[in-house]
């Protein structure tokens, strides 16, 4: 079993790339956005919650997402080959709380696979998504505000996973393809 971490900023190319793992490699898949945007368009209550953090361009509360993730991820079962978790962890704590959540059921991460891209170039990429897909949350004043959170939040767990000893490093700008084959040799590397 290969849990996998995917780890960029909004725009590195996390959806397309996993994806990718999933055709390749049969992983399950945890995206927090997918989820709490099923959740929204659903009008449940953690929907409605959810919503007004992500209006304001904030981060779900961590109880919040782990329960979320919990019963997710234990809905694939005891025998999956591995998931992979996009857009969560975004902060030490929830990185601790994973690790936690994964342990209790005899798991681990395996490998956080991170995803590098100059901001320029998420701009530009996340502009062009919201044009295309419609999602009210990829316009430029929010989109600045989500890397802002990104990266004063989320870049401390670059070194928390560097501890961990399991931290690799992606370029995720250029082809595709090339991204892709230096994230699978990572994956193969992994002894389970």
């Amino acid at each position: 079993m290969k849990n996998i971490v995917i780890f960029g900023a909004p725009g590195s190319g996390k959806g397309t790339q996993s994806d990718k793992m999933i055709a390749k490699y049969g992983f399950e898949h945890i995206s927090t956005g997918d989820v709490l945007r099923s959740e929204i368009k659903n009008g449940t209550e953690l929907g409605k919650t959810a919503k007004e953090y992500i209006d304001q361009g904030q981060l779900i509360p961590d109880e919040l997402m782990i329960d979320i993730l919990a019963s997710v991820y234990d809905a694939f079962g005891k025998e999956h080959k591995g998931v992979i978790f996009d857009g969560f962890p975004r902060t030490i704590p929830q990185a601790e709380a994973l690790k936690k959540m994964l342990a209790e059921r005899g798991h681990k991460v395996a490998a956080m696979i991170e995803l590098d891209v100059p901001e320029d170039e998420l701009m530009t990429r996340l502009i062009k998504r919201g044009q295309e897909s419609g999602r009210s949350d990829d316009n430029a004043e929010t989109i600045k505000k989500r890397l802002d959170v990104y990266h004063n939040q989320t870049s401390p767990l670059i070194e928390w996973y560097e501890r961990e000893g399991i931290r690799h490093h992606i370029n995720g700008l250029g082809a595709l393809d090339r991204i892709f084959g230096d994230i699978c040799e990572v994956i193969d590397s992994i002894n389970e």
